[in-house]
């Protein structure tokens, strides 16, 4: 089932989407309302945004080459896992800003899990009942000070460096399924679901052991190979087979 958060004459409505409408509950009753009539919502403001660092081996192939002296050479034995601040939050249709300090922008494209009951200290299994649903995501990352700082607070922290989709899927995507992304057009990352070292459901359960989960907490679950810049004047998709489509102009920062 698909799902959205939208606004709608000023209130913020979460709706069921029903091929190209959206169906909200208004006076007791059910109210279908077209895609002109709304606009798309990003997820409520979470108490946190998680992500998984190198969590496909293809992508750490791939960054051993581009940067040895960062890079971790051999698989993680544990979710390598970092914070991503609320306030980047943005959706589907939003701009993406490229600071006016920044060097080289990156897209990260992934599959997100959005939590929906408050967990600690679960296992792997008891995982499967804390999903709310699925979503596409953009983990921006300004690539020079992600080297740079000891931490990652400004590399993956700028406003408008965390796209989600506001349209998210109840129902998990089958292992086999596609996360891409492209670049005005061009297809630049491909990986599936079951390419992850470690599972959706591996990750919520790692985090839960030292992190209460909550309700609404999104949890980034890494990107295929292919990472690359972006520019002014960009368009970048980020596609999940059975989740949806993320789309995002980049935009010079003017202010």
């Amino acid at each position: 089932m698909r799902r959205a958060w939208i606004g709608h004459r000023g209130m913020a409505h979460e709706a069921a989407v029903v091929g190209d409408a959206f169906q909200i509950q208004s006076g007791g009753r059910t109210v279908e309302l077209g895609r002109d009539e709304v606009r798309l919502l990003p997820p409520p403001p979470p108490s946190k945004i998680l992500a998984v660092g190198w969590n496909f081996p293809k992508h750490l192939e791939e960054m051993v080459d581009r940067l040895p002296e960062r890079a971790v050479t051999e698989a993680p034995k544990e979710p390598i896992i970092f914070f991503k601040p609320p306030s980047c939050l943005i959706t589907d249709g939003e701009p993406i800003v490229f600071p006016k300090d920044a060097t080289r922008v990156e897209y990260e494209g992934e599959l997100v899990v959005m939590v929906g009951t408050r967990a600690r200290r679960i296992s792997p299994e008891e995982a499967r009942g804390i999903v709310r649903g699925w979503t596409c995501g953009n983990d921006v990352t300004e690539r020079e000070m992600q080297g740079a700082d000891k931490q990652w607070w400004r590399a993956k922290g700028y406003d408008t460096f965390g796209p989600v989709g506001g349209i998210y899927e109840t129902d998990m995507p089958d292992a086999d399924a596609l996360i891409e992304t492209r670049v005005n057009g061009e297809l630049r990352q491909q990986g599936r679901v079951k390419d992850m070292l470690f599972d959706p459901f591996e990750v919520l359960s790692y985090i839960s052991q030292a992190l209460t989960l909550e309700p609404g907490d999104l949890v980034m679950l890494g990107t295929p190979p292919g990472v690359g810049a972006l520019a002014v004047g960009d368009v970048v998709e980020v596609a999940v087979e059975g989740v949806g489509t993320l789309s995002n102009e980049v935009v010079e920062e003017t202010d």
